[in-house]
């Protein structure tokens, strides 16, 4: 997705989450290897070893602030065909942030030209963001543009750097169990459209219970609930809920934690490329977690209103009584 904040000044102070492709998906940055079940920092957990052209990739990362003095790299993850990296524009800049993106490929389109002996020329044709790579261009690495995240609260950030650091390791995850981790779309239930992400197989299974809890429950009426789900599901049923309220969240993570099977109705739908959330990715790659969306896939997620909950509570109790 290349996608801008819509009246968004990327000349102003703010830290941005920066993710762009290799041309046509090519993993010509690196090779994952490791094991998707190894333990997070022991010698077989998974990660990306870079080849020449992707340690010339990260050293002109780590180089923009030579250039732009103005913003600072914090983090960055290179993938085998796409890169993630973290930029902290310090104080407002004369330029736009497409200037520091386009200064950082140019750099890097210069290094692939040198790797694989391409022609010493671009033909590169530019865009009001003012990123010049070209749609015709034979010698550019990236894809044309680019896309970012802006920062909106200081806990955003510590999800930001997780994701990072977990790329390898959901990667050998989806790779391991591809069939958990392809967007399906058009599945159809009660009349009523879905797209999925994980095991469509929980559908059928014979007991399945709604997770609906009232927001007006208090701290020990969401305890009860959550001891009262889990018990079914230590029974064999599979919980289903969109976890919209404080209690049906709070019985989502608790099934969660106990690896019990879960399908989780999401109002927030999917395009071709969606992943579920980081915290979902065991539960996919081990078959016990299902992602339903009803609706289309946005850009920027909207608040939800009392319709549109009523509506996936009236969905979760017609995927229930299958």
């Amino acid at each position: 997705m290349l996608r801008r904040r819509v009246g968004h000044d990327y000349t102003s102070r703010h830290i941005y989450l920066i993710t762009m492709t290799v041309e046509g998906r090519r993993p010509l940055l690196g090779t994952l290897v490791g094991n998707a079940e190894a333990p997070e920092g022991s010698p077989d957990a998974p990660l990306v070893q870079l080849s020449p052209l992707g340690e010339r990739v990260r050293d002109c990362w780590a180089s923009i602030g030579k250039y732009y003095p103005e913003v600072r790299v914090l983090e960055t993850m290179i993938m085998p065909d796409h890169l993630h990296g973290i930029l902290f524009v310090e104080r407002p800049m004369r330029s736009h942030l497409g200037l520091v993106i386009k200064g950082f490929k140019a750099g890097c389109n210069k290094a692939y030209r040198q790797l694989f002996s391409l022609p010493q020329h671009c033909c590169g044709i530019g865009d009001k963001t003012g990123d010049k790579t070209g749609d015709n261009c034979c010698d550019h690495l990236f894809s044309r543009n680019y896309n970012d995240h802006i920062l909106d609260g200081v806990d955003e950030l510590d999800r930001w750097f997780a994701y990072l650091r977990d790329n390898p390791r959901r990667l050998a995850m989806r790779r391991a169990h591809p069939e958990f981790f392809r967007v399906r779309f058009g599945i159809t239930i009660g009349g009523q459209r879905y797209a999925a992400i994980g095991n469509r197989f929980l559908l059928d299974h014979p007991k399945k219970v709604q997770v609906q809890c009232s927001r007006h429950l208090n701290d020990d009426e969401v305890a009860a609930c959550v001891q009262s789900m889990l018990g079914q599901a230590r029974q064999g049923a599979v919980l289903i809920s969109p976890a919209i309220s404080r209690g049906e969240q709070a019985v989502m993570r608790a099934a969660l934690d106990a690896k019990f099977p879960l399908i989780f109705l999401s109002p927030w739908g999917f395009n071709e490329f969606s992943r579920p959330g980081h915290e979902y990715y065991k539960a996919c790659a081990e078959g016990r977690f299902l992602i339903l969306a009803p609706w289309e896939h946005e850009n920027r997620r909207q608040a939800l209103t009392r319709e549109m909950c009523l509506e996936l509570n009236a969905m979760v109790a017609a995927i229930a009584g299958l």
